[in-house]
Parts: C-alpha cells; sequence; structure tokens
C-alpha cells in the first residue's frame, strides 16, 4: 500500500519520537522502586508527610519499595491494605480521653481506659496483620523511676494475655526528657529493659527512637549490642532538630544501620524525620535519599 508520507516527514517523525525518549526514560526511572539491599524494612511515619493526601503518600511509597507507613490507624490500614502496604507500628486513632504521651501506663487511674482501648484495637491488628502497636510510659510528675516500673508493670500485666491472644507486641517509646518530652518517664533504654524483664513477655518491648536518645546519651552501637533482644522498633530523626539524616547533623546512620541488622534485627527501621522541603516531590526525593542511607 502506497504511504504518503515523505521520507523527509518520516525522518521528521523518528526524530520527535527519539527526542521524546530521554524524557519517557526519566519519568520511569523516577517510578521505578528504589534498588534496596533487603538486609532491613524500611517504613515512614505518617506525621511527617501529613501534607501529602494519604493515598498518594500509599502510592509514593509503594513506588519506593517502602513496605510500611507506620503510626497509623484502623481507618488508614484499611487504605494502606489496599496498596500492599502494612504499619510497622500501629496506633489508636484518638487515644482515649487524658491519656497519651504524658499520662499513660506509670498512673494506675489510666489503666482501666487503657485495658479497654487496646481490647478494641488489638482485635483489628490482628485482623490487619498488625503486629507491633505503640505505647507510651507516661511523665514522672514527681514519681520516682521503681514506681514507676511497678505501676507500668502492674498495667502491662493486664495487657500482655491482650497482646498474645491477638499476636501483637505492645511496643514502649523510648523519648528525650531532656529536651522534645521534658519530664517523660521512660527516657532510657536501661529502664526500659528493666521493665522489659520485669514484664517477661516477648510480646512488650522497646521503641528505640535513635533521635531521642541521641539527646539523651548517644552510645547508640552499644545500646544496640546490649540491649537489641528488647527492642521491637527503631526510628531515625537527625540531631539536633529532627533533620534529615545526611552529613549535616551528628548522627552517622550508616553505622548504626549495620550495628542493627549485625544484631539480628528482622524489623522495619521508620524515617521519622522533617523533610526540609515543603512540596511533594522534595519531600518524597528526601524520603528516597534517607532510606537509601540506612539500606545497608
Amino acid at each position: 500500500m502506497k504511504s504518503n508520507l515523505s521520507r523527509r516527514d518520516a525522518l521528521k517523525t523518528l526524530g520527535a519520537s527519539a527526542a521524546t525518549i530521554p524524557a519517557i526514560v526519566d519519568s520511569a526511572e523516577a517510578h521505578a522502586p528504589l534498588k534496596l539491599k533487603g538486609n532491613i524494612k524500611h517504613s515512614v511515619s505518617r506525621w511527617c508527610y501529613a501534607s501529602i493526601p494519604f493515598e498518594e503518600l500509599c502510592q509514593a511509597s509503594k513506588d519506593m519499595g517502602i513496605e510500611s507507613i507506620e503510626l497509623t490507624g484502623p481507618k488508614e490500614w484499611a487504605i494502606m491494605k489496599n496498596y500492599g502496604l502494612t504499619s510497622a507500628l500501629g496506633w489508636a486513632d484518638p487515644w482515649p480521653e487524658k491519656t497519651g504521651l504524658g499520662s499513660f501506663l506509670n498512673d494506675p487511674k489510666n489503666h482501666d481506659i487503657i485495658v479497654k482501648c487496646y481490647e478494641e484495637l488489638l482485635p483489628q491488628a490482628q485482623e490487619y496483620g498488625i503486629t507491633n502497636v505503640i505505647c507510651f510510659s507516661g511523665n514522672r510528675r514527681g514519681l520516682g523511676d521503681y514506681q514507676g516500673l511497678l505501676n507500668c508493670q502492674k498495667g502491662l500485666k493486664r495487657l500482655i494475655p491482650l497482646a498474645e491472644k491477638y499476636n501483637v507486641t505492645l511496643t514502649m517509646e523510648l523519648l528525650s526528657s531532656r529536651a522534645s518530652h521534658p519530664d517523660y518517664q521512660a527516657d532510657n533504654v536501661e529502664w526500659g529493659a528493666v521493665l522489659c524483664e520485669m514484664v517477661g513477655s516477648e510480646k512488650f518491648k522497646l521503641l528505640y527512637d535513635i533521635y531521642h536518645m541521641q539527646s539523651m546519651s548517644g552510645d547508640h552501637i552499644r545500646n544496640i549490642q546490649r540491649y537489641g533482644k528488647y527492642i521491637s522498633h527503631y526510628h531515625t530523626g537527625g540531631h539536633p532538630g529532627r533533620n534529615e539524616i545526611d552529613d549535616t547533623q551528628e548522627i552517622y546512620y550508616p553505622a548504626i544501620v549495620k550495628a542493627i541488622v549485625a544484631s539480628g534485627y528482622k524489623g522495619y527501621i521508620g524515617q521519622e524525620f522533617v523533610p526540609k522541603a515543603k512540596d511533594k516531590a522534595g519531600m518524597l526525593e528526601a524520603l528516597k535519599k534517607c532510606v537509601l542511607i540506612c539500606d545497608v
């Protein structure tokens, strides 16, 4: 069949098509999963990307090869399931009135309402395959460390049968009382390890937040080596200021993550830094960069 397309027209068409190839390749690379090594599983904290619509964050995480969006609750778990994502660390949304970071397990007055909260939350966690759910010590408010341990133990002993029934680990966050959370009781890994021994169940462990523990004492690699068996989750964050975890701040994450991997840890590392960029593209580019820093 005779074509009306001249040789000149054909060359013009071919040239135009060739010119689009780099743009197509660039676009494909932008959406390609990161080439991750598989030694550690990656997660991202939802609150750091609150300005990005949740389903867009789900899709971007999946595109990168990130498997989890954490600090999320049951309503978000239902959405995440559609993207093949999990929550490496779940929570109640919202927490019961008058409870939260500053008022939790070290105050026996909270125990009944906390138990009721987890009675509702843990079956939902099991339904969506969530195996870690966060909890807190609460602030000291004049309470000594030993009495705080006893009070937390008492509350956790009521929760452990639920955790064992639904195969969920209650994970207490270690936070800085020196800077971000003044007066918080679980502010060092030694105190947390003692509480783990007192509770005596594999269904209670610690969230070692590297940013917070840098503020308190640092010494992360030895902490991981000594207390790794008590840790069920890790958080990142540049120090000072919870900035991106690059060479502009004082924590060298590749060495720390290598120590985490060497400890036999098989869980997730949750990126919990605040991106410098405020636009979606810049925020996601920062997330990629920091995931790769931790992918040892």
